[in-house]
């Protein structure tokens, strides 16, 4: 069968240095004991790795061309393609309720929708790898005082260890990309509650970075009652004064049972 025709629509770049695939297949190497889930296989260039290390691998491709071309050269896989939207995929109702790895070389038009999605299913997705845009890589990978540290940063590790694996260059692919790309890693850490509000949490994380040059006063002044700035200045400014990227993920936790009090305080309920 004749090679995939790479489309711009789906962000697709085929990965074509064996070698690199094959160091991406062995991030996951702990793993082998759970189901995993391949995003966006194309050709199969790590699927094949996949399947050769052994592990219990389903696979969700949108292209129909390339759901053709797998069909066709990896009949391992026979009944294990998921001809769908990742975006769109009840990953409970693909691979179980227990829990499962994600790998893949992500397109990279949608790769912050792929982990967004990845983050929804944080109590069963123990494992996320591979390659996304360098640029967002390094985001997600970012600490606190990092002018790349952002919404990703801090979303994703509330609840996972992240690790930048190795960069890649733009020739392993092809078409090749205008950007370079990087590889990292995301293990479960150990945490199962924030110990505050996590949908108020995500909002001020969010408003936060959406003004990041504005101090957090400033940036989140429409969160907090105006009747309550006051004691806000008087008890909290030592956080409040700093711009969002200064805060690790506990201060945020923090920050947001701070605008939760004082929330609370101006409705009359518990602080």
């Amino acid at each position: 069968m004749q090679q995939v025709r790479a489309k711009k629509s789906l962000g697709q770049h085929f990965l074509i240095d064996l070698d690199v695939a094959q160091r991406i297949a062995a991030t996951i190497e702990d793993y082998k004991h759970l189901p995993t889930l391949e995003v966006g296989p194309g050709m199969g260039v790590l699927t094949q790795y996949l399947l050769l290390n052994g592990h219990d691998l389903k696979v969700v491709e949108l292209d129909g061309e390339s759901v053709e071309y797998l069909k066709a050269n990896f009949p391992a896989l026979d009944r294990r393609i998921i001809e769908r939207d990742f975006l769109k995929l009840d990953l409970q109702e693909a691979c179980g309720t227990g829990e499962m790895v994600v790998i893949g070389n992500y397109p990279y038009n949608i790769s912050s929708q792929i982990l967004f999605h990845v983050l929804d299913y944080k109590d069963q997705v123990t494992c996320c790898s591979g390659m996304f845009q360098r640029e967002v890589a390094q985001r997600i990978a970012a600490g606190p005082g990092s002018k790349t540290y952002g919404i990703l940063s801090v979303l994703l590790q509330a609840w996972y260890d992240i690790e930048y694996l190795f960069t890649v260059d733009e020739n392993v692919f092809d078409p090749p990309p205008k950007v370079k790309s990087g590889v990292i890693r995301l293990v479960r850490n150990s945490v199962t509650e924030l110990g505050c509000d996590e949908r108020l949490f995500k909002s001020v994380v969010k408003t936060s970075f959406g003004q990041r040059r504005k101090t957090l006063r400033n940036s989140l002044r429409g969160m907090i009652p105006p009747e309550a700035l006051p004691v806000l200045d008087e008890r909290y400014s030592d956080i409040f004064k700093q711009r969002p990227e200064q805060l690790s993920v506990a201060q945020f936790i923090e920050l947001t049972n701070i605008i939760k009090n004082l929330q609370n305080k101006e409705r009359g309920g518990e602080q």
